[in-house]
């Protein structure tokens, strides 16, 4: 039965962002908002959403093992499980944006002060507040990077976006629409917790392995879509920046936003080779950009890292 809870939680929160990210679109190209910023924040940060709230409500609830655990799981799947499935599936690669040149440090930093952070095993209220400014330094590279992409693109990134509902704009439509979108999300998001918690006592196992496998496979779900059919649109530049963003609002946003909740404990020996997995995957993804190895041998080489990761994830239980 918690199992069940845990599917209809977890269906729930991704909807409710899904929905949120879609009608905060509508809002913004309604008001001629840049076309990058809707792009890099509502796309990249919109798919965090489901990360946040999972990790938001864990944290309030004490459970800073999942919390934690969600936001590396969900940083490795996405450059591993995403970016491996969108080089396997996408015929050619020649992305317009040079991404090592622009967006490498916004992969890394993050990462490195992540492992800074948690060297003595807490990630406190004032770590949270570096998180946050870390995340608003983000913001103002996207407002300085703001010019150059066409609102199209954008458009067509999101699957399913109706251009004439698009025109049909009203608030009294769309702020309903919101209001449930976040319902569903603080909703979704704590039965998530209490039923994943569940699952964890009842087969014996520790609330880390629920977090960094079930819930994070969750939660990556909204960047798998999004990014599988940019790419599958021919807009790869979208899909590796969803990606990148999307990993940077989960390792600065989510992980602050917690921890300015509740300081979460952390025993780094404990799960040592599980943050050295995501600076692995994350220096692989800086690789990969620096000498634009957008091909399949890639994609496989990141599903043997997503494969080691799993069979060592596994093999703990």
């Amino acid at each position: 039965m918690n199992f069940v809870i845990f599917v209809i939680a977890m269906a729930a929160l991704i909807w409710g962002a899904d929905l949120l990210v879609r009608e905060s679109e509508r809002i913004a190209l309604k008001f001629n908002i840049s076309e990058f910023i809707i792009g890099a924040t509502l796309i990249a940060l919109g798919t965090s959403l489901p990360e946040m709230a999972a990790s938001v409500a864990a944290s309030a609830d004490g459970k800073s093992q999942i919390a934690i655990a969600n936001v590396i799981g969900s940083n490795i799947l996405n450059i591993t499980l995403v970016l491996g499935t969108i080089f396997l599936i996408s015929k050619t690669i020649n992305p317009n944006r040079d991404f090592f040149a622009k967006d490498s440090t916004w992969a890394l930093v993050p990462i490195f002060v992540f492992i800074l952070m948690v060297f003595d095993g807490v990630i406190s209220r004032f770590d949270a507040i570096l998180l946050l400014l870390l995340m608003a330094a983000y913001i103002m590279f996207l407002f300085k990077e703001a010019r150059g992409l066409i609102i199209a693109d954008i458009k067509e990134a999101e699957e399913g976006f109706d251009k004439e509902n698009q025109k049909e704009f009203m608030w009294t439509k769309s702020l309903p629409l919101i209001l449930f979108g976040l319902f569903m999300i603080i909703v979704g998001a704590s039965f998530t917790i209490d039923s994943a918690s569940a699952i964890a006592e009842d087969f014996g196992i520790s609330e880390w392995i629920i977090g960094i496998v079930m819930i994070s496979l969750g939660t990556s779900l909204p960047e798998l879509v999004i990014s599988i059919s940019a790419a599958v649109k021919g807009k790869v530049d979208m899909a590796i920046g969803n990606i990148i963003g999307s990993n940077m609002a989960n390792t600065t946003i989510v992980l602050g936003a917690a921890a300015l909740i509740n300081p979460m404990q952390i025993n780094t020996s404990d799960y040592l080779f599980d943050i050295s997995t995501m600076l692995i995957a994350t220096l692989m993804l800086v690789f990969i950009a620096a000498n634009k190895l957008y091909t399949k041998p890639a994609g496989i080489t990141l599903f043997i890292v997503l494969a080691l990761f799993l069979d060592h994830t596994i093999s703990s239980i």
